[in-house]
């Protein structure tokens, strides 16, 4: 159809999980306005040929045929008019000229059947979009309208809307969860794979995180919200998708800005093929026939609608098994990266590491500071300088702390310094954590607990209380169980090996990068190393992807060619700065999304070439031969047809299956 007709989503994304608690829809195909126009302005032309070819009198048939065209022509008309009035023509309104122009010439029956055709095919193209908008959409559906709050030992049901972060819920076995969340009491099982597409239920106990519109189990779960509804992993989908829908390709843009010039070009063809022949005394109604009917065939419709439905199909499925996608753009340009970066901590790895072992400097009959700086000490107060910060091995310190009961003193003063460390004043002392590398002297006698914590594995960060070395704590992270695949996945897709970018020591990072399957370890980053790095892989000819979750990451992120953050622990900059972003945390989708881009492009090339092989097989017969109208039409609509329902193969569940 035309340059308005690919696949947007005009439906807002509702606000709260409340607006979306009706049942799970399926968009009819005569609730559609295009699709009541069609079948009015068909009806109207079968009821018109049946008295025509009845021998009824002509003002009988004649009132019906026109009916049919304006049910069926008034809308794309009236758009075209509009956008001839912004100086842009529309293919739309090529083909309501050519049906009224074979009109003129008496050729009624052919005109309306061109316009039936046409508005048939605006209609299949608007269900296309609506299931495609459904398929989505369906997620807020799930997500139930009301929760029961527990507050002060009662018990009160509310909108979902009213839940706010810190509320605690109760989720009876077999109610959906009506918020994001982390249980607090309880265990069960929860069917999560409309957020995360495992097929078997996930158990669930205290510390878990939960989402909201999955499916509790038999067993009955306490959770305290995390995320207002606005904010829950289903509304952020359909809001990503739906801006998403709204954007277009690169190859989408150039494809528009050359159809201006080609429709142009079209409607020259067409005055020139009417216009030379008369004027060497062809026939009128033959020569104005055959410019009516180049004027249908040679238009663009289908080259049009060869790139957005892909493309924005490949968005859908995505977002169904929580990828988010944040453009057309996005989606395009995952599809021509051949090299990956990847973070180690919380990328690679599970992101919740924990203090394996704790090297207290300070304590003892030789220390030069406080006795009570013993393992307990020295944990206690650096987990109160990491209280403010969101770095992964941050929170592995304070959980630590907390598992041994410690009290957690209050901070003042806290700064945080990416790919260096965290400072803050507790209890009277300046307390700073961070990279050994950063805060040790060399040669100071610290270093060697960090040599032997590094030669175990861990990540050694060291603990300074006032400027001197009170401990090196060694802590582990493990590696994601799909990682190794994942890597392996990515390495095929892209013809190279992915590097590992981190700001671990090397000895950590090469064993990790060897449980990975990752050769090329470039270790001990701040953050613009992590950026050169990228850059000297671009300098290289290279496309590169950048996976990672902190705020470290986000300058890499930002610099790369596309940049994909892990969701469930990234951080809110990593967040904003990324392209995309994987909900459901699991590295497998990273290839995932990446071959299912892949496999959008190929299909936008399979469009292109029907669209032009059409286009091509149709004008020339035209132009060579005698093409009938009515043949010409619906080769010409029938191209179009074909050419949306082939983009949205991706929509089905098979096309995500087959990218894992």
């Amino acid at each position: 159809m035309s340059s308005a007709s690919t696949l947007t989503t005009e439906r807002p994304a509702p606000s709260s999980l409340a607006e979306a608690a009706a049942p799970p829809r399926r968009t009819r195909v005569l609730a559609l306005p295009e699709a009541r126009w069609a079948a009015g302005s068909l009806a109207a032309f079968l009821a018109a040929l049946t008295l025509q070819w009845a021998g009824a009198p002509g003002w009988s048939w004649g009132a019906l045929y026109a009916v049919c065209y304006v049910a069926g022509g008034w809308e794309p008309g009236w758009a075209g008019l509009c956008a001839l009035r912004e100086k842009t023509l529309d293919v739309d309104l090529l083909m309501i000229v050519a049906a009224v122009g074979a009109a003129s010439i008496g050729q009624v029956m052919d005109g309306g059947l061109l316009i039936v055709i046409f508005a048939t095919s605006g209609a299949l193209e608007a269900l296309a979009t609506a299931r495609t908008e459904d398929s989505v959409r369906g997620l807020l559906d799930l997500a139930p309208a009301t929760a029961t709050r527990v507050s002060a030992g009662s018990e009160e049901t509310v909108p979902t809307a009213e839940l706010r972060v810190g509320d605690t819920i109760l989720v009876r076995p077999g109610e959906r969860i009506g918020a994001d969340g982390t249980v607090l009491d309880g265990a069960s099982e929860v069917d999560q794979a409309t957020i995360t597409g495992e097929p078997l239920p996930a158990a669930k106990e205290q510390g878990d995180e939960v989402f909201a519109g999955t499916l509790n189990g038999t067993g009955a779960l306490t959770v305290r919200v995390g995320r207002d509804a606005s904010d829950s992993v289903i509304a952020r989908i359909v809001t990503m998708v739906a801006e998403a829908s709204r954007t277009k390709a690169p190859t989408q843009l150039f494809i528009e800005k050359a159809e201006q010039r080609y429709s142009v070009g079209v409607v020259v063809a067409t005055l020139a093929l009417f216009a030379v022949p008369l004027a060497f005394g062809a026939e009128l109604t033959a020569t104005l026939l055959r410019a009516m009917t180049f004027m249908i065939v040679a238009s663009p419709c289908a080259v049009v609608l060869a790139t957005m439905p892909p493309l924005l199909s490949a968005i859908a499925n995505a977002g169904r098994h929580g990828v988010l996608v944040k453009s057309a753009v996005v989606m395009e340009r995952l599809g021509q990266v051949d090299a990956v970066a990847m973070d180690k901590t919380g990328t690679l790895t599970e992101g919740a590491p924990r203090v394996a072992e704790i090297r207290a400097l300070a304590a003892g009959p030789d220390a030069d500071l406080d006795a009570d700086l013993d393992e307990d000490g020295v944990l206690a107060l650096a987990a109160a300088a990491e209280h403010a910060s969101e770095h992964p091995l941050g929170r592995a310190v304070v959980e630590a702390a907390r598992v041994r009961g410690l009290r957690i003193a209050p901070a003042r003063d806290f700064t945080s310094e990416p790919g260096r460390g965290v400072s803050a004043v507790v209890g009277g002392r300046r307390v700073e954590i961070g990279s050994p590398a950063r805060l040790l002297e060399p040669g100071a006698a610290a270093q060697r607990a960090v040599a032997e914590l590094e030669g175990a594995g861990h990540t050694a960060v060291a603990v300074l209380a006032d400027g001197t070395p009170v401990a090196v704590l060694g802590i582990a992270d493990r590696l994601r169980d799909g990682a190794p695949a994942a890597v392996a996945a990515l390495h095929r897709l892209t013809g190279a090996a992915p590097v590992l970018l981190t700001g671990d020591n090397p000895r950590a990072a090469a064993r990790l990068a060897a449980e990975a399957g990752i050769t090329d370890v470039r270790a001990g980053l701040l953050p613009q190393d992590k950026v050169a790095a990228v850059r000297e892989l671009e300098a290289a000819g290279r496309k590169v992807l950048v996976v990672g979750d902190g705020v470290n990451d986000a300058p890499a992120l930002a610099a790369a060619h596309t940049g994909i953050a892990m969701g469930r622990a990234g951080s809110d900059l990593a967040l904003e700065t990324a392209d995309a972003v994987v909900v459901r945390d699991e590295l497998a989708t990273v290839p995932a999304v990446v071959d299912l881009s892949r496999r959008a492009r190929r299909l936008v090339v399979q469009n292109l070439v029907i669209a032009s092989v059409f286009i091509t097989t149709l004008a020339v017969w035209d132009l060579a031969g005698h093409l009938p109208l009515p043949l010409g039409v619906a080769g010409h609509e029938g191209s179009t047809v074909v050419v949306g329902l082939n983009g949205l193969r991706l929509l089905r569940e098979a096309a995500w299956r087959r990218g894992v």
